[in-house]
C-alpha cells in the first residue's frame, strides 16, 4: 500500500474511532430547571446625614418548592451604622415572592448586636431598577426588630428608600406560579 493511501487510512480510522468514542460517551446532564425565584446582591442605603446603611441578600426558591414560597432558603444581612452608634443583624430566610423586579424576602433574625432582635421575624422588600434600586422594610411600619410587631411571612412595606449611586447590584429573579 502506498504510504499516502496509509496515512488516508490511518486518519479515517482515527477520525471513526474519535467519532464513535464521542457518541458512546455519557451524555453530560440534562440542563438543571431553573429556580422558581431569586434575590441576591448587596446596595447601600442613601441617607443625607451620612448613615452607613447595607442590605445584602442571597435567597432562593427552588424549582420544586414553586409553589410554596415558605420553603426558600438562604439568608440576607443588614446593618445600620451612624458614627459609633449601630446595629448589624444576619437573618435565615422563611419566605420569598417575587414578581416583575420586585422582591418580598421575610426571615427570622439569628444573630444581631441589636439586643432583643435574635429570634424575631423582619421582612424586606427590594425593587430592582438597574442603576436606581430601592427597598423598604418591615420596621418602617412595625417599629424596631427587637421591640415592634413581627410582620408575617413575606410581609414587608413599599420600597421607598432610595440606593445609594453606584451600589445597587440587587438581581431579582421572578417567580410565575401555576395559577
Amino acid at each position: 500500500m502506498k504510504r499516502r493511501t496509509k496515512i488516508a487510512v490511518l486518519g479515517l480510522a482515527l477520525v471513526l474511532l474519535t467519532t464513535g468514542a464521542a457518541s458512546a460517551a455519557p451524555a453530560p446532564d440534562a440542563p438543571r430547571p431553573r429556580e422558581a425565584a431569586a434575590l441576591t446582591g448587596t446596595a447601600k442605603l442613601y441617607r443625607s446625614a451620612g448613615d452607613d446603611i447595607t442590605f445584602s441578600f442571597d435567597a432562593h426558591l427552588a424549582a420544586k418548592d414553586k409553589t410554596d414560597p415558605s420553603k426558600a432558603t438562604g439568608t440576607f444581612t443588614f446593618s445600620h451604622y451612624l458614627n459609633d452608634f449601630g446595629a448589624r443583624a444576619e437573618v435565615t430566610v422563611d419566605c420569598l415572592v417575587t414578581g416583575g423586579s420586585v422582591a418580598v424576602v421575610s426571615g427570622i433574625v439569628t444573630e444581631s448586636d441589636l439586643p432583643g432582635a435574635e429570634g424575631r421575624r423582619v421582612g424586606v422588600t427590594v425593587h430592582d431598577l438597574g442603576r436606581h434600586d430601592r427597598i423598604g422594610y418591615s420596621w418602617a411600619a412595625t417599629g424596631s426588630p427587637a421591640e415592634g410587631d413581627q410582620p408575617p411571612k413575606c410581609v414587608s412595606s413599599a420600597p421607598f428608600e432610595k440606593v445609594r449611586k453606584g451600589t445597587g447590584d440587587f438581581t431579582v429573579m421572578p417567580w410565575w406560579p401555576e395559577l
